[in-house]
């Protein structure tokens, strides 16, 4: 007890340095609040301001867009044509000489110098190789003494005949020795004949050793050069050609051969026109000969024979062509370049480029419209229209693919620089407000 006569306490005294002590509150509870506020904010902000930027980008680009929509297409047209054209059928051909003959010595003998340039043109029976011939004239000459020889012996032994035919009929001779006589007359007439036969021999032989050419044609290349011996029938000295006239083999599919067979039998004439690789360039005309006498199994094809004149000689031995077989000719056909038909939904159509007021035609301009078109047929790089244009209408054959209808276009012929038109300046602009506004020119 202290001198108060109050009881004293245990509790250290109060420190007059430390903090004031107060009441815990409840701010944590709000600030946490207010952070997701300002975090949902921004975010907020952040959605709005993507939205914002998109909603401008589609309308620059929707500017953009009809801007260019505006603006004329270059395509290139060409026009649609009415004129003759032949109905034909497509097929690969090898040019193939009409006549062929690789050249043979039939007898053995030495080369002598050839008598003919390579690559000239020769005609049947002209020499053009010869094979030294003196072995085959000593053959023909001892011939033709065995016959002057045996001749010689016949005239005796008839003579003989005769003497002993008079002492026969006198009672002199015997009748054995008679028919002696008479048997070696026969025997010296036996070897006459066969000397004959060695004598044609020889001299045919002889005449082997001339070679002469069996069929007018172009000589090639000589195989053998002149020295070398050569054996009978063994080896190859030179090959003809011939080229006037040549022919050339193509097939066909078998389900192409009744209406071919057909028009062969009833016109016994077909046209047949040769084109180059690149079936472009025409090279020759000719007719069809006839075709093979079966089909092939592993193919399902014919092959025919087309016979040319060639008399320009632009076809050549083991050339390849493109065949077009020529079944009816179309006197009026209306034709389009086949880069101008197009397939769709409603079926094959073309674009069509109809200009715009006088001077459309003068400098090109135009709009594009789509037209139905009929094919009858394509042949090649063209294509036969039965209905769907007129003569002289322009389709177009290039730039296509970014037309619509109704759509302004700038129109060039085919085969010339497609004029190109600038397109309007469009690019956003910053406001004073940092936000992006479309621009574009003005009327």
């Amino acid at each position: 007890m202290s001198a108060e006569g109050l009881p004293q306490s245990n509790l250290p005294a109060p420190n007059p340095f430390d903090p004031p002590q107060q009441p815990p509150a409840r701010t944590g509870f709000w600030v946490r609040i207010l952070v997701y506020l300002v975090l949902v904010a921004g975010l907020g902000l952040i959605v709005w301001r993507i939205h914002r930027n998109q909603q401008l980008s589609a309308q620059i680009s929707a500017t953009q867009a009809a801007a260019l929509a505006s603006q004329p297409i270059p395509v290139q047209v060409a026009a649609a044509e009415q004129k003759p054209m032949p109905i034909f059928l497509a097929a690969l051909g090898t040019v193939t000489p009409y006549m062929s003959v690789t050249v043979k010595a039939r007898v053995s003998g030495e080369l002598l110098p050839v008598k003919f340039t390579e690559g000239q043109q020769v005609l049947e029976g002209q020499t053009i190789l010869k094979i030294d011939p003196r072995p085959y004239q000593a053959a023909l000459d001892q011939a033709r003494g065995n016959l002057v020889h045996d001749e010689a012996l016949l005239k005796n032994a008839q003579a003989e005949y005769a003497r002993y035919k008079a002492l026969f009929d006198a009672g002199v001779t015997s009748k054995e020795t008679l028919d002696a006589d008479e048997a070696s007359q026969g025997q010296y007439q036996g070897a006459i004949a066969a000397d004959k036969a060695a004598i044609e021999t020889a001299q045919l032989q002889l005449d082997w050793c001339s070679i002469q050419s069996p069929i007018n044609g172009r000589i090639g290349l000589r195989l053998v050069d002149p020295g070398n011996i050569i054996t009978a029938n063994t080896t190859n000295l030179v090959i003809i050609n011939q080229f006037q006239p040549i022919a050339v083999y193509f097939t066909l599919p078998e389900n192409d051969l009744p209406q071919v067979m057909r028009k062969l039998a009833a016109d016994r004439r077909l046209l047949v026109d040769a084109y180059d690789r690149g079936d472009q360039v025409k090279l020759a005309s000719g007719t069809l000969l006839t075709g093979d006498n079966q089909i092939d199994t592993t193919t399902g094809t014919e092959k025919l024979k087309a016979v040319f004149d060639n008399r320009d000689q632009s076809l050549f031995p083991n050339q390849f062509v493109n065949i077009h077989l020529v079944l009816e000719e179309r006197p009026s056909a209306l034709v389009v370049p086949s880069a101008a038909i197009q397939s769709g939904i409603q079926g094959t159509f073309v674009w069509v480029i109809d200009s715009v007021g006088s001077t459309g035609a003068q400098d090109g301009s135009g709009t594009a419209r789509v037209q139905p078109v009929k094919v009858a047929l394509t042949e090649g790089p063209v294509t036969i229209l039965d209905s769907g244009l007129k003569p002289g209408q322009n389709v177009v054959i290039d730039g296509a693919d970014r037309l619509r209808a109704g759509q302004a276009v700038l129109a060039t012929a085919a085969g010339q620089k497609p004029a190109r038109s600038a397109a309007p300046a469009v690019a956003p602009a910053q406001t004073s407000g940092g936000q992006a506004t479309p621009t574009g020119n003005k009327p």
